[in-house]
């Protein structure tokens, strides 16, 4: 129920439940005639797998949100749990040096020209195919050129930490037919 009356109220319950969402924690990337920017995100998705079809949400304010709209290419890197000092500096508070410092990893380049983290556990190289404003963020849905994977536990982030997985214990759990 919207609780017109106090709608502070409504924003606060919404911020709340959403901290016990966990999700992996990614950085967006581009690099193109607009520059070179990276930004730490939590809201990304896969759209379709045929054609593989991927989104990710970008505060409008962030620089990375303009540069990927002008790039038109981004990557979306999936941090394996070691990574968290990326994912600081690429939230604008790196644990040391300057934030948004490519510098702080190493990168490489596939397809799109947009950095790709090495040693993440996934990565998509895609090109922009469309956007859309929706709220305080821009949805960037992008075509997938490539895809890749490594080793590793994805960083986690929910209930405003960091973490990673963690196996339940016992036997894992058989579908029933029905």
């Amino acid at each position: 129920m919207i609780d017109e009356e106090n709608p502070e109220r409504l924003r606060q319950a919404f911020v709340g439940a959403m901290a016990r969402v966990v999700s992996s924690v990614t950085i967006v990337t581009t690099d193109g005639p607009a520059g070179r920017f990276g930004v730490t995100v939590s809201a990304m998705s896969s759209v379709s797998a045929d054609p593989p079809l991927i989104l990710a949400c970008i505060n409008r304010r962030s620089p990375a949100c303009r540069a990927i709209a002008e790039n038109r290419v981004f990557g979306v890197n999936v941090l394996a749990s070691t990574q968290r000092h990326v994912a600081q500096t690429f939230a604008g508070r790196p644990e040391r040096g300057r934030p948004f410092d490519f510098g702080c990893a190493r990168w490489r380049v596939q397809i799109t020209g947009a950095p790709i983290l090495e040693g993440s556990v996934a990565a998509f190289d895609c090109r922009l195919l469309t956007a859309y404003d929706a709220g305080t963020h821009r949805i960037f849905i992008g075509e997938v050129l490539e895809a890749t994977t490594a080793p590793g536990d994805p960083l986690l982030y929910g209930e405003r930490r960091y973490g990673r997985r963690v196996a339940l214990a016992g036997p894992e759990p058989t579908p029933q037919s029905g």
